[in-house]
């Protein structure tokens, strides 16, 4: 095992390190200037010169780049341009509120994918079956937003039933909290829940069409007893594979939802940064979206490893 982690981290490392040059080089790119920012639209050019060399955005490309790179190494992600408050505190305390959003989406994701992929396999009713299909092609091809949008409209503003946007901490109140948490972690995980049980489905399938389960029915084994006991944990690691990498999915998606339901999360700051031209805030939100989608990715990779020792041993 120790030998299939080595070979991955260097990958994993190089990805990481090419992922930020393009992103520090395409941030560098757009329009405008923190500088400009501060000082207003009628602050001479060498004003805003003077405060671009004093906050290091006049120094050559490279120097910029490493200076930055360094930082996050160490941990230190520097000061916003615009308020100046360490975004160390600026992310922890927007954090919580995406890492709940996601966990609470990654919750819907589970329950919902199994849920309509065992279904789909399992079921024999031909129009259950055909209403499983219909139900699944609507929401995967139904953008995330929308989904948000029609929720809003039927359970907030025609039903009154949920607030349509802002955020409770679960912790700290959990009965209201959760009325803030379910629509958007409905609209950000229902996508991904359909992708689960269409992977789940086939997989199933494919398991319960082998000809160890025949065998196993012809010795009088029940079908939900080699569902749970043999089709499902053979199943079971393509399906987490898909499952790790939709959690990097749903971090992603999380910041156009929190948009829509007024979530103060990751979400809200990388906005707020954009419009500010506060790109620091940008370049950091953007490499800690894609550390953790490599870390989902390694850590699914050892899950698939260690449910499939087959992967462990091609991997070494």
């Amino acid at each position: 095992m120790l030998n299939f982690v080595a070979r991955r981290v260097p990958a994993a490392i190089v990805t990481l390190v090419l992922a930020s040059i393009a992103v520090f080089f395409l941030i560098k790119m757009l329009p405008g200037s923190p500088a400009t920012t501060i000082l207003g639209d009628q602050a001479t050019p060498e004003a805003v010169r003077a405060l671009e060399e004093k906050m290091g955005l006049a120094d050559p490309l490279w120097q910029q780049y490493w200076d930055w790179a360094r930082g996050l190494a160490t941990g230190d992600l520097g000061r916003s341009y615009i308020s100046g408050e360490p975004l160390v505190e600026t992310f922890l305390r927007a954090g919580g509120a995406t890492l709940e959003l996601a966990l609470g989406s990654l919750v819907v994701t589970v329950v919902c994918g199994f849920a309509l992929g065992m279904a789909g396999a399992t079921v024999r009713l031909h129009g259950i079956q055909s209403m499983l299909k219909a139900f699944n092609a609507i929401v995967f091809g139904v953008p995330e937003y929308v989904v948000g949008i029609l929720l809003i409209l039927a359970f907030a503003i025609n039903v009154r039933l949920l607030p349509a946007g802002g955020r409770e901490p679960l912790l700290e109140d959990p009965e209201i909290g959760i009325q803030y948490l379910l629509m958007p972690a409905i609209a950000l995980g229902l996508h991904s829940a359909v992708v689960i049980a269409r992977f789940l489905e086939t997989a199933l399938r494919t398991e319960l069409d082998e000809e160890y389960v025949e065998t196993a029915f012809a010795k009088g084994s029940s079908r939900r007893r080699m569902l749970w006991r043999h089709a499902l944990p053979n199943a079971l690691p393509s399906v987490i594979t898909v499952l790790g990498l939709r959690v990097g999915h749903l971090l992603g998606g999380a910041l156009i939802i929190e948009a829509i339901f007024a979530w103060p999360g990751l979400g809200q700051v990388l906005a707020n940064a954009v419009i500010a031209h506060d790109y620091l805030i940008v370049q950091d939100l953007v490499v800690y979206f894609v550390v953790v989608f490599i870390a989902m990715q390694v850590a699914t990779d050892l899950v698939h490893a260690t449910l499939d020792p087959r992967v462990r041993l091609e991997g070494e």
